[in-house]
């Protein structure tokens, strides 16, 4: 009989998913001509979605992702936790 609680998470999982939506998000900024960094970083400070492009569906793909989420998984991959 199992008398140790379970834990259950899909942080890394999550991550992954996060991680491959920036990257396209980059890519497509990129693409397109623009800073990448500049844009992303506009748009997490002002959660405007017109700091991303609609190419390659960028703007879709980030407006998907969680803003607190975004910016634990940038924190945690900065200091490689």
């Amino acid at each position: 009989m199992l008398d140790k609680t379970m834990i259950f998470s899909l942080g890394e999982e999550k991550d992954d998913q996060i991680k491959a939506g920036l990257t396209i998000v980059y890519d497509a900024l990129r693409q397109k001509g623009y800073n990448p960094i500049n844009q992303i970083v506009g748009y997490i400070l002002s959660e405007d979605p017109t700091y991303i492009t609609t190419y390659n569906n960028a703007r879709n793909i980030i407006s998907k992702i969680d803003r607190d989420d975004l910016l634990e998984a940038l924190v945690k991959s900065y200091l490689n936790v």
